[in-house]
């Protein structure tokens, strides 16, 4: 697989396992085979976490009140606690890779949604990634994605945070990955990436380099719009 094709791979990676996680937690029902609710339908007084309103999801979101009212039942089931802690996230991830071991690409994963770091996401969090990686401007989208190879949120990608993502994917992917991967192929696909990514050659790959070097690539800005319209 080329460079290229890492970089699909691994922007595209998250949205589609994400409709694998969705579908896991009974989410992608079809819309009418749910009844009308009203606002209550955000209220539980079983859990430790309870949402905000719907009207100020709505507002953070592009997803509608009824989206918003489905979405929170499949949550709500999946997660009674209205929390989901990074074991439980990467106990779901690991079902799709047996053969491989994906957890610290879901320990990734899970850093870019939990947004204040404290150790849980809540149905804010997922939510309002969700409705980016689904019906975000590509901007947005590449946002997103920054945000999950710049590790420790400094607002740079380094060659080891991106060779640390990389060997996460060769990892998830298990024996699955063909042609048999080379030791040494995660550190080039890092080389290649700066090479293309880091304009100024400066050592780090800043959100306005990631930025315009994906709206460069026609293969990219086509993979942003896969998933739009999914729920």
């Amino acid at each position: 697989m080329g460079i290229q094709g890492m970089e699909l791979f691994a922007i595209g990676v998250v949205i589609i396992l994400f409709m694998a996680v969705l579908k896991q937690f009974g989410i992608l029902e079809p819309m009418s085979s749910f009844e009308e609710s009203s606002d209550s339908d955000l209220e539980l007084s079983t859990v430790r976490h309870q949402p905000e309103g719907l009207d100020q999801l709505q507002a953070q979101t592009k997803f509608t009140k009824k989206e918003l009212q489905s979405l929170y039942r499949g949550f709500k089931n999946e997660c009674p606690s209205g929390l989901v802690d990074e074991e439980t996230f990467k106990s779901i991830y690991s079902q799709f890779f047996p053969q491989g071991d994906a957890t610290t690409y879901a320990h990734f994963l899970f850093n870019a949604f939990d947004k204040d770091r404290n150790g849980s996401i809540r149905f804010e969090d997922f939510v309002i990634g969700l409705s980016v990686l689904l019906r975000g401007s590509v901007t947005e989208k590449l946002n997103w994605a920054f945000n999950l190879y710049d590790i420790n949120k400094d607002g740079y990608i380094t060659k080891e945070e991106m060779l640390a993502i990389m060997k996460s994917i060769y990892d998830m992917m298990g024996r699955y990955t063909y042609p048999c991967v080379r030791d040494e192929a995660p550190s080039e696909h890092v080389d290649k990436f700066f090479q293309k990514m880091d304009r100024n050659r400066d050592g780090v790959v800043t959100i306005e380099e990631f930025i315009e070097t994906c709206q460069k690539d026609e293969n990219i800005m086509n993979s942003m719009q896969l998933f739009e319209n999914v729920i």
